[in-house]
Protein backbone atom coordinates (compact mmCIF):
# COMPACT_ATOMS: atom_id res chain seq x y z
CA UNK A 1 0.00 0.00 0.00
CA UNK A 2 1.35 3.46 -1.16
CA UNK A 3 1.76 6.28 1.43
CA UNK A 4 -0.38 8.54 -1.35
CA UNK A 5 -3.02 6.52 -1.13
CA UNK A 6 -5.94 4.59 1.01
CA UNK A 7 -6.78 1.06 0.87
CA UNK A 8 -5.72 0.01 -2.78
CA UNK A 9 -9.07 -2.22 -2.85
CA UNK A 10 -11.27 0.69 -1.78
CA UNK A 11 -9.88 3.35 -4.27
CA UNK A 12 -12.73 3.38 -6.90
CA UNK A 13 -13.05 7.21 -7.32
CA UNK A 14 -10.03 10.02 -7.22
CA UNK A 15 -11.56 11.10 -4.06
CA UNK A 16 -10.59 7.68 -2.43
CA UNK A 17 -7.13 8.95 -3.01
CA UNK A 18 -5.19 10.19 0.50
CA UNK A 19 -3.00 11.94 -2.12
CA UNK A 20 -6.20 14.27 -3.26
CA UNK A 21 -7.67 14.20 0.46
CA UNK A 22 -4.08 16.06 1.67
CA UNK A 23 -4.36 18.69 -1.51
CA UNK A 24 -8.23 19.48 -0.83
CA UNK A 25 -7.40 19.78 2.79
CA UNK A 26 -4.26 22.37 1.87
CA UNK A 27 -6.10 24.41 -0.74
CA UNK A 28 -9.27 24.93 1.57
CA UNK A 29 -6.32 26.14 4.04
CA UNK A 30 -4.74 27.96 1.93
CA UNK A 31 -7.80 29.86 0.17
CA UNK A 32 -9.11 30.78 3.81
CA UNK A 33 -5.43 32.87 4.21
CA UNK A 34 -6.08 34.29 1.25
CA UNK A 35 -9.15 35.94 2.79
CA UNK A 36 -6.62 38.14 4.71
CA UNK A 37 -4.81 39.70 1.95
CA UNK A 38 -5.53 43.17 0.76
CA UNK A 39 -8.36 43.48 -1.48
CA UNK A 40 -6.79 44.72 -4.25
CA UNK A 41 -4.55 41.85 -4.05
CA UNK A 42 -7.76 40.22 -5.53
CA UNK A 43 -7.21 39.72 -9.20
CA UNK A 44 -3.42 39.25 -8.32
CA UNK A 45 -1.55 37.24 -6.05
CA UNK A 46 -4.63 35.93 -4.55
CA UNK A 47 -6.08 34.71 -8.38
CA UNK A 48 -2.81 33.28 -8.56
CA UNK A 49 -2.28 31.25 -5.55
CA UNK A 50 -5.87 29.95 -6.09
CA UNK A 51 -5.54 28.82 -9.67
CA UNK A 52 -2.23 26.89 -8.29
CA UNK A 53 -3.33 25.52 -5.21
CA UNK A 54 -6.59 24.26 -6.84
CA UNK A 55 -4.63 22.83 -9.90
CA UNK A 56 -3.16 20.45 -7.62
CA UNK A 57 -6.16 18.33 -6.48
CA UNK A 58 -7.69 18.65 -10.33
CA UNK A 59 -4.63 17.28 -12.07
CA UNK A 60 -4.57 14.11 -9.39
CA UNK A 61 -8.32 14.01 -10.08
CA UNK A 62 -8.07 14.42 -14.35
CA UNK A 63 -4.67 11.64 -14.10
CA UNK A 64 -7.21 9.64 -11.89
CA UNK A 65 -9.66 9.74 -14.47
CA UNK A 66 -7.12 8.97 -17.47
CA UNK A 67 -7.44 4.97 -18.89
CA UNK A 68 -3.35 5.15 -20.26
CA UNK A 69 -0.78 5.17 -17.55
CA UNK A 70 1.95 7.67 -19.24
CA UNK A 71 -1.48 9.89 -19.73
CA UNK A 72 -1.97 9.40 -15.78
CA UNK A 73 2.03 10.31 -15.09
CA UNK A 74 1.88 13.88 -16.93
CA UNK A 75 -1.17 15.07 -14.97
CA UNK A 76 0.75 13.90 -11.66
CA UNK A 77 3.51 15.56 -13.34
CA UNK A 78 1.33 18.87 -13.52
CA UNK A 79 0.18 18.90 -10.13
CA UNK A 80 3.69 18.48 -8.93
CA UNK A 81 4.19 21.76 -11.09
CA UNK A 82 1.58 23.18 -9.02
CA UNK A 83 3.20 22.54 -5.55
CA UNK A 84 5.85 24.26 -6.67
CA UNK A 85 3.84 27.34 -8.07
CA UNK A 86 2.25 27.25 -4.37
CA UNK A 87 5.08 27.64 -2.62
CA UNK A 88 6.66 30.08 -5.17
CA UNK A 89 3.01 32.33 -3.87
CA UNK A 90 3.75 31.53 -0.08
CA UNK A 91 7.02 32.84 -0.40
CA UNK A 92 5.99 35.76 -2.71
CA UNK A 93 2.98 36.48 0.00
CA UNK A 94 5.59 36.26 3.06
CA UNK A 95 7.97 39.21 1.24
CA UNK A 96 5.21 41.09 0.78
CA UNK A 97 4.56 40.73 4.40
CA UNK A 98 0.80 39.55 3.65
CA UNK A 99 1.76 36.10 5.56
CA UNK A 100 4.07 35.72 8.48
CA UNK A 101 6.88 33.73 8.08
CA UNK A 102 6.11 31.28 10.76
CA UNK A 103 2.89 30.35 9.08
CA UNK A 104 4.36 30.71 5.50
CA UNK A 105 7.11 27.90 6.73
CA UNK A 106 4.66 25.86 8.02
CA UNK A 107 2.49 25.67 4.78
CA UNK A 108 5.41 25.54 2.50
CA UNK A 109 6.70 22.24 4.58
CA UNK A 110 3.13 21.00 4.64
CA UNK A 111 3.09 21.27 0.36
CA UNK A 112 6.81 19.74 0.38
CA UNK A 113 5.43 16.79 2.28
CA UNK A 114 2.52 16.64 -0.61
CA UNK A 115 5.51 17.01 -3.13
CA UNK A 116 7.06 14.16 -1.99
CA UNK A 117 3.93 12.20 -1.94
CA UNK A 118 3.33 13.42 -5.76
CA UNK A 119 6.37 11.30 -6.17
CA UNK A 120 5.89 8.74 -4.44
CA UNK A 121 2.37 8.05 -6.47
CA UNK A 122 4.21 8.75 -9.67
CA UNK A 123 6.62 5.72 -9.09
CA UNK A 124 3.99 3.71 -8.18
CA UNK A 125 2.70 4.37 -11.39
CA UNK A 126 5.46 4.08 -12.88
CA UNK A 127 5.89 0.46 -11.69
CA UNK A 128 2.66 -0.18 -12.95
CA UNK A 129 3.83 0.30 -16.49
CA UNK A 130 7.06 -1.56 -15.85
CA UNK A 131 4.78 -5.22 -14.83
CA UNK A 132 2.91 -4.76 -17.77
Amino acid sequence: MSSATSNQSSIRHFYDLDIWKEANRLSIRVYKITENFPKDEKYGIVDQLKRAFSSVGANIAEGFGRFHYKDKIKFYYNARGSVCEVQNFLFLSQDLKYLEKKETRIIFSEYEQLNKKVNGFIKSVYQKISRN
